[in-house]
């Protein structure tokens, strides 16, 4: 699959959602990230009610070969946590872009340096 070009996307290989009318977007790892992780056994994110900042850890994920730091693509609070992440961790290798989500965030600033998805094809040469 391709990288979808309504999302933003940091260095750090998470996708941002455009904010809906209430300031809130949706937060996810790459299928790139996914695929560079392995199987995913383990996240763990931010609570809601959480202040995140961006460009700074708020979490992991946890593989069969590493575990790796969650980066926030944006500034705010959490609003809601994927709970079928959470339970069922695979979701975020099987679906990064749909029902793998992460989090939502209420956007205070996003982080300067995101890039587009041609951008962040070019940056992974995938």
């Amino acid at each position: 699959m391709s990288n979808p070009q309504n999302l933003q996307y940091s260095k750090e290989h998470e996708w941002l959602t455009a904010a809906d009318a209430d300031g809130v977007s949706t937060v996810g790892i790459t299928e790139h990230a996914a695929g560079a992780l392995g199987d995913i056994v383990y996240v763990d994110l931010p609570a809601v009610g959480d202040t995140v900042t961006a460009g700074e850890t708020c979490g992991e994920l946890e593989s069969t070969k590493s575990v790796s730091d969650l980066y926030s693509p944006a500034s705010g609070e959490v609003v809601a946590v994927n709970e079928d992440v959470v339970a069922e961790p695979a979701k975020v290798n099987s679906e990064a872009f749909t029902g793998g989500w992460l989090f939502k965030v209420k956007v205070t600033e996003a982080q300067a340096d995101l890039m587009t998805a041609d951008e962040y094809t070019a940056f992974t040469g995938s």
